[in-house]
């Protein structure tokens, strides 16, 4: 999957501008957080500099390029909505290496030589849910997102699957 058509995926999950007292994200518009970009005024953010981000911060980041590419938008998404050093070690433990949140050449041999593609969304897929499922049982104001988060995890694993 190209970087541009998994940004759109992941934008069809971020909604405009939101400044909801229980998202640990604080002040968002299209999923891009006045924590994690303090600098920005998030109010006024473009879907167009949102794109930016993405590639920039996350597409390029997560090495969604070279990895294989039914991994690719469930990678950024996780990137995204989980944080890029999460889901590396998502990845990591998917693929069986040390969790160390690092996208080394360790981790990217260990996703090259994997062979069930397939199996690998699958088992990254299943991480993804397991740790939103943590996170909303530590934080009693993150569980009214858990249906939804569940529900992107499987629908990049389902775009992933095709028609």
């Amino acid at each position: 999957m190209q970087s541009d058509a998994a940004i759109t995926h992941v934008l069809r999950f971020e909604g405009g501008y939101v400044n909801d007292p229980d998202d640990p994200g604080g002040e968002t518009n299209f999923g891009i957080s006045k924590r994690a970009y303090p600098d920005w005024e998030i109010k006024a953010l473009t879907r167009q500099q949102a794109k930016i981000i993405y590639f920039k911060d996350y597409w390029l980041p997560l090495r969604c390029g070279r990895v294989p590419a039914l991994l690719a938008l469930p990678l950024l998404d996780a990137g995204v909505n989980q944080g890029v050093g999460a889901a590396v070690r998502m990845l990591q433990a998917s693929v069986g290496v040390h969790t160390d949140g690092v996208l080394g050449p360790v981790t990217m041999a260990a996703v090259a030589g994997y062979g069930d593609v397939a199996a690998l969304v699958d088992s990254f897929t299943l991480a993804r849910i397991r740790r939103y499922v943590h996170i909303a049982s530590k934080r009693e104001a993150s569980k009214k997102y858990l249906l939804g988060w569940v529900h992107r995890a499987l629908t990049c694993l389902q775009l992933t699957k095709g028609p």
